[in-house]
């Protein structure tokens, strides 16, 4: 597997993305909405950033309250989410998605619960 991204929350995407973007050099090169979040990605060139905004109270909005803006996940990509949620099964990790499911930019994902990833939301992201 090879790094995708790293998942931002933020209260303020346009302005989280505009930050990254001016302080990086970053482009943005994908926006959707989706799942009730507003998600904005800018590239890094060996991986990106994708700031997630909410706009409803979904996991997104519950992640602020608890925790404020941060980093919500880091995103794996695979050729095979089926195989890697096995594989994941056999070291005894919990998926939080049996199987994969709709994601942002018209990948499928899976998440691994981040209980038993040393507290860090991990997602699989199909390539």
């Amino acid at each position: 597997m090879e790094f995708h991204h790293a998942g931002i929350a933020a209260e303020d995407g346009a302005a989280t993305a505009a930050l990254f973007a001016d302080l990086l050099e970053l482009e943005i090169v994908h926006e959707e909405s989706l799942d009730g979040m507003e998600v904005v990605f800018l590239d890094a060139g060996n991986g990106q950033l994708e700031i997630l905004e909410p706009t409803d109270d979904g996991p997104i909005a519950s992640f602020l309250e608890r925790q404020g803006p941060g980093i919500h996940h880091l995103a794996f990509a695979t050729d095979d989410i089926a195989e890697a949620l096995e594989h994941a099964r056999s070291l005894e990790i919990e998926p939080i998605d049996d199987e994969p499911r709709p994601g942002a930019a018209g990948h499928d994902v899976a998440f691994l619960h981040p209980s038993d990833t040393a507290g860090v939301l991990v997602e699989f992201v199909a390539e």
